[in-house]
């Protein structure tokens, strides 16, 4: 049986009527899947023991991955609040896939890498708890192993938020997805570099005292203009400071948040551990720039989908993005739809951070598209 998914969501005050209404617009699959995706927002975190077995009982399909999330994107709607939920269904070859926990992750060589050297896993689509410290060293350790992972963080609150064939707690948990399940990837930066890049003179902990052997805060000033340098209140939630990934052949960065500025000691403070030698440089939240950069990754994803045929796709994009940066709801979603084409089922959810290759992103989209064989 070839690959094949249908997706559905639903608005409602409770988790019953959204979970029924989602599965009355997927019942054409029931029957003939065998995993299920499920996303919820925050407000159903406390229910997702009883969503996961309502679809278990009900679809007969055993596998599902999801999480709460702290919001979705659904048609032509973003929902951040009150109750809603996305549902995607499907099959794919049985030995195409594995469900893994934070612990399997944690202990990738003794309790996934039989299933890893077997299946030649490409990819990891994981959902990562933002309150875990030693998050980005596990996604760092888990892409050893496998060699790539999308997804992104999730809803962080006094219930555990992930589903990996159970409802789970934990640092890490997803899907790994094997080789006969071919997959397309593509990053997009929501954030325009200003300024050179600099390198860090002085700096310890998430402080960086000098940059190019001058204070800090005085290179700051010189990238970002007068405007703010001459009311650094601006900067808040619009500059922040990007780290260039060494090797990367497009100049790609990670970005993190300026979290102070010190005007007497001349210091940042950044959200990030800092080190001597290391470089950074500064960016400003672009809408303009994030449409075109989305533009280039859609059209870069559809050249390399080289004649296969997507049969479903997900979109992570960060809390910050959405109507905030593309100006209405649900447009930066309809941006996917359209490169894709109508007939492919995509699900979307907002993150607090995403997850592309090994490394965790702030202010960037991640599209991961499953592809059948070529037409």
């Amino acid at each position: 049986m070839r690959p094949f998914f249908v997706t559905a969501h639903a608005v409602a005050d409770h988790w019953g009527l959204a979970t029924k209404a989602c599965l009355e617009r997927v019942s054409a699959a029931v029957g003939h899947a065998n995993l299920g995706f499920m996303y919820t927002t925050e407000a159903f975190a406390a229910d997702l023991p009883s969503i996961l077995t309502f679809l278990r009982e009900t679809t007969g399909v055993e596998n599902w991955v999801g999480a709460a999330v702290p919001g979705l994107c659904a048609g032509n709607q973003e929902i951040r609040d009150g109750g809603a939920m996305v549902v995607m269904l499907g099959h794919v070859p049985e030995n195409a896939f594995k469900l893994f926990s934070s612990v399997d992750a944690a202990d990738f060589s003794a309790r996934l890498g039989t299933w890893a050297n077997a299946n030649g896993p490409a990819l990891a689509l994981v959902h990562g708890d933002p309150r875990h410290a030693g998050l980005p060293s596990l996604i760092e350790s888990l892409a050893d192993g496998i060699g790539f992972l999308v997804g992104g963080l999730v809803a962080a609150g006094d219930h555990p938020t992930q589903v990996a064939g159970s409802v789970l707690p934990g640092a890490l948990s997803g899907i790994l997805l094997g080789e006969s399940m071919q997959v397309v990837t593509g990053l997009t930066q929501g954030c325009t570099p200003i300024g050179p890049v600099h390198t860090v003179n002085e700096g310890w902990g998430n402080v960086v005292a000098g940059l190019d052997g001058r204070r800090a805060l005085d290179v700051f000033n010189a990238d970002v203009g007068e405007l703010i340098a001459r009311d650094p209140r601006r900067a808040a939630g619009y500059i922040h400071v990007a780290l260039p990934i060494e090797g990367s052949d497009r100049g790609d960065y990670v970005v993190r948040t300026l979290m102070g500025l010190d005007s007497e000691q001349g210091w940042l403070a950044v959200g990030d551990e800092m080190s001597v030698g290391q470089h950074l440089r500064f960016v400003r939240r672009d809408p303009a720039a994030a449409q075109a950069d989305m533009t280039r990754m859609l059209s870069d994803v559809c050249r390399r989908l080289e004649g296969r045929v997507p049969v479903a796709a997900l979109y992570v994009t960060c809390v910050a993005r959405g109507e905030r940066i593309f100006g209405e709801r649900g447009a930066e979603l309809a941006m996917v739809r359209d490169a894709l084409g109508p007939a492919v089922p995509v699900i979307s959810f907002f993150a607090n951070g995403e997850i592309s290759g090994q490394r965790l992103y702030a202010y960037t989209g991640v599209l991961t598209v499953l592809v059948g064989p070529a037409a």
